[in-house]
């Protein structure tokens, strides 16, 4: 149990779920899509949301401004957080148009949101739970698209909710995050996604 609690921080980390909630999408849609440009896309987002994020910390722990990747300080949240809106941004202006990709441009906005809200909360000194921010977003994300495709996709939304748990128990389990710091990254997380179904739903 020790161990399953644990890997579910690192299978559910939120720098994979923007690219987890792009691959559903492209899993699920009906349209017609060439294959050509999905991959481009799909490498752009690990580019900017995966390998640029990774480089940045290692220069950033060189720097000796933050101490390790879980980010556990409040402080240190600060400068990966700003890195992370200015990368999602970048996304949302360049990879995703809102009138070709609707869905995935407003799911991007979505993250964006919640990592600018993350951020506040770091300078009013509060340590929101970023794992469950990013599932919580990926799940209400998900809904949507059974919703918005007519597609039957419980038992995908159920495994996310599972996720969700997973993610939380196992952050309690390692003293990462409070119960309120859980729940408010649930919030924070769901709360734009469902938001911005308004514009796509």
């Amino acid at each position: 149990m020790n161990y399953f609690l644990r890997i579910g921080a690192y299978l559910l980390h939120p720098m994979l779920m923007p690219l987890l909630g792009a691959f559903l999408y492209y899993i699920v849609t009906p349209r017609f899509l060439e294959p050509q440009l999905i991959r481009a896309k799909l490498f752009a987002i690990v580019i900017v949301t995966i390998l640029i994020p990774i480089i940045t910390f290692f220069l950033l722990k060189n720097l000796r401004l933050v101490e390790s990747i879980h980010l556990k300080n409040v402080a240190e949240r600060k400068l990966p957080l700003m890195i992370q809106c200015v990368l999602l941004l970048l996304i949302v202006r360049i990879v995703y148009d809102p009138y070709e990709s609707p869905e995935l441009y407003y799911f991007f906005v979505g993250v964006l949101f919640t990592a600018l809200t993350a951020l506040i909360l770091v300078f009013l000194k509060f340590k929101v739970s970023l794992h469950q921010m990013a599932i919580a977003g990926v799940t209400i994300f998900l809904i949507g698209l059974s919703a918005h495709f007519q597609i039957n996709m419980l038992l995908w939304i159920a495994f996310c909710f599972f996720c969700n748990g997973w993610v939380a128990s196992s952050r309690l389990f390692t003293n990462s995050h409070t119960y309120p710091e859980l729940v408010a990254g649930f919030v924070i997380g769901a709360l734009p996604q469902l938001i911005l179904f308004n514009f796509w739903l």
